[in-house]
């Protein structure tokens, strides 16, 4: 009998039938956390995106092996509770760089030349002088871009500034690269970074040490001048603190991709600001990359729950592969 497997998303069929031929597959797209309390007891295998793997989850799924995240972070993996269950986890690791660092452009741009501000006041009717001062934006090209997290993603951005945007990048992490190095790509220390930085770009993933570390201490740090823009998680920056930096004029502007809540409370003060750009968490959304994260996620639970080996199993829990 072929082991169970509760697939939480959508995909395509090619990546189903490559499934079917190792799992019998209990089709969900549309469960909910609350849903599949029930639908996981007699699981063995299941493919989500986020959902919450923690203590309470693990309580009803005695028969639960393995968890493929259609996602390269796995802050919904309480990975404690895994160890004890001997459930393993994996991701979706560095394919889906080339969109996130393209939605950070984006942000850059939009923040910088002020283009979602501006394309509101345009659709309201209110462009009525045809060259008016109040609509200068900042340049891009040339400037200095901080890296907060240099992971692949932030390799690929760090290149993509310099050839592209002839911007002098550095970054902060908690080991140096020497191969960035090379490239003039240069490690500073945090405090540095956020002084001299006119972009400055969070990539971290959520941790215990990156919860809030960005705060109202590291935003008087910034120029005045400075655009921050937010890629990681919500939770690594304190958002009462970005608010008021905004508001005070103490930065220039500041984007991001992710909120604590998520969806975001439409009462949020930071959705106020005109010199604030938010997007959806849709740094990996695009068509082509969200199929290829699932058909990895799916070749993810193949290798390593049909066939014993080591792909894409996140670093806490690479023991439990035997």
């Amino acid at each position: 009998m072929k082991p169970k497997l509760l697939v939480m998303r959508e995909i395509e069929n090619h990546t189903m039938d490559q499934l079917a031929e190792h799992f019998e597959i209990d089709y969900q797209p549309s469960c909910s956390q609350e849903q599949l309390q029930n639908l996981i007891q007699d699981t063995q295998a299941l493919l989500t995106m986020g959902a919450a793997i923690d203590e309470e989850l693990i309580k009803n799924a005695p028969n639960l092996k393995i968890v493929s995240n259609i996602s390269v972070g796995y802050d919904n993996f309480d990975t404690d509770a895994m160890k004890k269950a001997g459930i393993i986890g994996t991701h979706t690791p560095y394919i889906l760089n080339d969109s996130v660092v393209e939605l950070t452009f984006g942000l850059m741009l939009s923040s910088a030349r002020r283009i979602s501000e501006l394309d509101s006041k345009v659709k309201k009717g209110l462009w009525k002088i045809k060259a008016d001062i109040n609509y200068y934006g900042l340049n891009v090209h040339h400037k200095k871009l901080g890296i907060i997290g240099m992971g692949r993603i932030g390799e690929d951005l760090a290149k993509c500034a310099k050839m592209g945007f002839l911007m002098d990048v550095c970054y902060n992490n908690r080991h140096k690269k020497p191969e960035l190095e090379e490239e003039n790509i240069i490690w500073k220390p945090l405090e540095q970074l956020l002084q001299e930085s006119d972009f400055i770009v969070m990539l971290t993933p959520l941790t215990e040490e990156t919860k809030n570390l960005i705060d109202a201490s590291k935003f008087k740090q910034m120029k005045n001048t400075a655009i921050f823009i937010n890629m990681s998680r919500g939770a690594t920056v304190d958002e009462k603190a970005l608010y008021n930096a905004l508001k005070n004029k103490e930065i220039y502007a500041a984007a991001s991709d992710v909120f604590v809540q998520e969806p975001v409370d439409s009462n949020n003060p930071l959705l106020q600001l005109d010199n604030f750009t938010a997007t959806p968490h849709i740094g990996s959304a695009s068509h082509e990359t969200r199929n290829n994260m699932a058909q990895l996620a799916a070749e993810n639970l193949i290798a390593v729950f049909i066939n014993g080996k080591n792909q894409n199993v996140v670093p806490e829990l690479q023991f439990l592969v035997k």
